[in-house]
């Protein structure tokens, strides 16, 4: 057999997945798909929505999981005065890569048009022991239009009493409104992540974060709302607003404190901002 094709068969294959939607309006002013392309392992589902809510979409990885040198592309489009949900199904798992791998890549953007209400309601990211993986959240909000977003991280199988204490983690946000960058924000661990998570300054006991990010001229007005729904949850986290972006971080000792504290927070927001259910996707309950 030809060595160079016992190499080529020999390396392990690598995912190269992408999903595209696009929501328009309908007459009579219902938000509808207008577009939608899928590539394998990603896939767009359209549940029916509970009563009084969006238009959703439900994102999910039929590969299971990703691990070094697999790659996700996410792209959602909102048109002028469409209101829409973007999810996921479940949490997305990092395994440990081959030594010679690159980091998975975890790409989304979310493009908001004018007088549009948005959310990117994006379920935890659970890194295996080892995981190396690099992850992006790029935003185009119009300066009528809306967005709440929301992503977390999970460092390790906590029940099965794993820990992320080496591995790489590269999680960025970038969110520009008309065309202009307002919020830069990025998160690096690698190395030694233990003694990092450890200090003064890192997580401290922390095993899971999150950050929910509300683009909106009226930011500032629910920043009380926010704080007071924080204390209820043992103040697992903290939140700013200012120039129309109201940010909130969420740490916790324990997952499901962490997700209870997610749920609440970003479910004030969407009630208070856009008259929505106090609640998210059904999918976030199952």
């Amino acid at each position: 057999m030809n060595a160079a094709v016992g190499i080529e068969a020999a390396r392990p294959q690598r995912v190269d997945g992408a999903a595209r939607i696009r929501f328009v309006t309908a007459p009579g002013g219902r938000t509808v798909l207008g577009d939608l392309f899928q590539r394998a392992p990603c896939r767009a589902l359209f549940p029916c929505s509970e009563r009084g809510d969006l238009t959703q979409a439900v994102l999910l990885t039929t590969s299971g999981g990703l691990t070094g040198g697999d790659r996700i592309q996410v792209a959602v489009e909102l048109d002028a005065d469409t209101r829409a949900t973007v999810t996921t199904q479940a949490a997305e798992k990092i395994y440990r890569p081959l030594p010679t791998d690159e980091p998975a890549s975890i790409q989304v953007s979310f493009t908001a048009g004018a007088g549009s209400w948005g959310e990117w309601l994006g379920q935890e990211t659970i890194l295996f022991a080892g995981a190396r993986v690099r992850r992006r959240f790029e935003a185009e909000v119009a300066s009528t239009g809306r967005l709440l977003a929301v992503e977390s991280v999970v460092l390790g199988r906590i029940a099965m009493g794993e820990r992320f204490e080496h591995g790489f983690l590269h999680d960025a946000w970038r969110i520009r409104r008309d065309k202009r960058l307002i919020w830069a924000d990025a998160l690096q661990l690698d190395g030694n992540i233990a003694h990092t998570c450890a200090a003064p300054f890192g997580f401290g006991t922390g095993v899971a974060s999150a950050t929910v990010v509300y683009v909106g001229t009226d930011a500032n007005r629910y920043l009380d709302d926010v704080r007071r729904v924080l204390v209820d949850h043992r103040r697992t986290g903290t939140a700013t607003a200012f120039d129309g972006l109201l940010i909130v971080r969420l740490i916790a000792s324990d997952v499901a404190q962490l997700r209870a504290a997610v749920i609440s927070v970003a479910g004030e927001i969407r009630s208070r901002a856009a008259g929505l259910p106090p609640r998210l996707p059904q999918v976030w309950y199952c």
